[in-house]
């Protein structure tokens, strides 16, 4: 009989592919070889230079179909030498396996690719598994998940329900699970002035002043205090800059970036008015110009607790002793464009060393991982 897949192993496999966003390194590649000789039908969706992975074991068009969705890109590495250990050398020391996307989240996809193999062949299914792996989620996520769901749509394969391998823990294996998260929006303003002397500001029209005044204006009060499954959203300042070297010159243009996370209370058109409606105002006041143009990433989202997400938690609990939280915490995740397929929840390790450096994971939880996804997929399927 078969060896069951070795998640560790796999992950090991994974993070020595250097696939930095928007490169595959290779990662991609190993899969589609590993899930091909387990019997899965895969399909390379490329699009606009990301390479992607869809892979089925089952029928099209199955009356059940359980999905799992992650992606194998990595942020940059950033220094090298302030590693402790090679960042693409997956070593393990003291328990711990050290290197870029072992947490996020290489060890996910391992976890799962893993889960589904060993699933489909000892206990196969009435139904099908689909994986939908991407290397483009660290990016623009314009041709990733999002390319994966359109070609989905245009075979007739579809999800019934979907889990996002996602880092979900804080602190503890087990503690946090996400059934929707906030959506993300980034205004970048320009305001335009005239320029002139220092000394002489009557004949000058200060940007700079202009633009603080609106960030005052924005940050003036609280957007909201939460909702029933959401945090209070958040404005956050994130640059400000005119490019301006000399202290006796006003600017003629200056530049201000501002991101919101919003909950539900909220959508991305109706922050963009307000955003735009408080620039109009201060335009009108000051007489600077100002140019605003908005980004929207995510709307929020939110799959309401149910027989799914309470499925999870049970396979989550009998693993782990925990009892995850359902949370809407946190950035965004591709969840934010699986949603529009099916339903969706988010489970996987803990998220503390991700994007650091020295990222690491404990590699007995990528078993234990897998182990709940085996759980998840048999308690689906039952």
């Amino acid at each position: 009989m078969p060896k069951p897949v070795d998640p560790v192993a796999l992950t090991a496999d994974l993070v020595r592919c250097p696939s930095v966003t928007p490169v595959e390194g290779g990662a991609l590649v190993l899969l589609q070889a590993l899930l091909s000789d387990a019997g899965f039908d895969c399909t390379r969706v490329d699009r606009g230079g990301v390479a992607n992975l869809f892979a089925r074991w089952g029928t099209r068009g199955a009356n059940r179909s359980f999905g799992f969705n992650g992606h194998t890109d990595v942020v940059p590495v950033g220094d090298a030498a302030a590693w402790t250990h090679d960042p693409f050398g997956a070593e393990i020391v003291d328990g711990w396996m050290y290197g870029r996307g072992t947490t996020d989240m290489k060890s996910g996809v391992a976890a799962f690719v893993a889960a589904a193999i060993d699933f489909v062949r000892d206990t196969p299914p009435d139904g099908a598994v689909i994986l939908t792996i991407t290397g483009d989620e660290e990016g623009a996520s314009v041709d990733g998940t999002v390319a994966l769901l359109d070609w989905m749509a245009t075979q007739g394969e579809r999800m019934t329900h979907c889990l996002v391998g996602e880092p979900t823990c804080p602190n503890d294996m087990g503690e946090m699970m996400k059934i929707g998260r906030r959506g993300s929006m980034t205004a970048f303003v320009t305001a335009t002035g005239v320029q002139g002397h220092s000394a002489y500001p009557h004949r000058a029209k200060n940007p700079m002043s202009a633009l603080v005044k609106l960030l005052a204006k924005l940050e003036e009060k609280p957007l909201d205090a939460g909702s029933a499954h959401f945090d209070a959203s958040t404005l956050a300042i994130t640059t400000i800059d005119c490019g301006n070297p000399a202290n006796n010159v006003i600017p003629a243009r200056g530049t201000a970036t501002v991101n919101i996370r919003f909950n539900d209370l909220h959508s991305g058109d109706s922050l963009s008015r307000w955003v735009q409606d408080c620039a109009q105002t201060v335009q009108h006041e000051s007489g600077v110009q100002f140019d605003v143009r908005l980004s929207i990433s995510g709307e929020s989202f939110l799959t309401p607790p149910g027989d799914f997400s309470a499925m999870v938690a049970r396979a989550v609990q009998a693993e782990t002793g925990r009892v995850p939280v359902t949370s809407t915490s946190g950035g965004t995740s591709d969840a934010r464009f699986v949603k529009n397929h099916c339903p969706v929840v988010e489970f996987g390790l803990v998220g503390k060393t991700m994007h650091q450096v020295d990222e690491r994971v404990q590699v007995d939880q990528i078993g234990q991982l897998k182990t709940i996804y085996s759980r998840i997929l048999q308690d689906y399927f039952a």
